[in-house]
């Protein structure tokens, strides 16, 4: 239970720390600001926000349930990670705590949606608002790949959670995407300040994070590889 509880408190800051980084940030603020052109009434801007990030939970969501029931169903894999999922998330753990520090870096492929599909779905009203976090969600760069690829995969599969963590996961990602709907509605003169306040708060939070991760990944290597622990 105990696993369980500490698997969900890092899918949530995962969710948060991903929504937060400067990819999914500009890409956030970039549709949300899109969308608020669309209306006029302050509230519909807010749900609009909710629909958003709700659609980028969706898509989310859908990747790990995919990646982690095929993961647990497939008996070979499945037994292969019940022996070797703790020695292997040790080493992950401390790569990606690396690479949060900026100590290497890595070109992966990115996906970037079409400027008129985007476009379109921000004018098509709340269902295209949804559909547009949904299709922004599978915009992954480095950072946010290597969060949820390489941090919340092998966490969901530790914990054996195909639903739950890419869930609370989402949700984490999605929390930012409301701030700026509530910031946007408010006033877009408070929308620079806001920027600049996550920005703080996502250059702290990254190296916070690496050190924890490869503290946490050192303890896993020393436990389950060397027995030492």
């Amino acid at each position: 239970m105990n696993e369980y509880l500490l698997g969900m408190t890092s899918a949530l800051w995962l969710g948060i720390l991903t929504s937060i980084s400067p990819c999914p940030l500009a890409t956030n603020i970039a549709s949300i600001s899109l969308i608020s052109y669309q209306v006029s009434k302050k509230s519909i801007v807010f749900l609009s926000g909710i629909l958003y990030g709700l659609g980028r939970s969706i898509t989310y969501i859908a990747i790990s349930m995919i990646i982690v029931k095929l993961a647990l169903n497939i008996s070979a894999l499945s037994n292969f990670l019940q022996i070797y999922i703790n020695k292997i998330l040790g080493i992950i753990l401390i790569l990606i705590g690396m690479f949060l520090l900026n100590l290497f870096k890595m070109n992966l492929p990115g996906f970037t949606p079409p400027e008129k599909l985007s476009r379109r779905l921000s004018q098509s009203g709340l269902i295209g608002t949804f559909l547009l976090g949904a299709l922004f969600a599978l915009a992954f760069c480095p950072i946010s790949a290597a969060l949820f690829f390489g941090s919340l995969i092998p966490i969901s599969l530790k914990v054996k959670s195909a639903i739950g963590l890419p869930l609370i996961y989402g949700l984490g990602s999605a929390l930012p995407v409301l701030g700026f709907a509530v910031v946007i509605a408010a006033g877009s003169e408070y929308v620079g300040k806001f920027y600049q306040n996550l920005n703080r708060v996502e250059f702290y939070a990254k190296r916070i994070t690496g050190v924890i991760f490869i503290l946490v990944g050192i303890y896993y290597v020393l436990s389950y590889v060397f027995g030492i622990i």
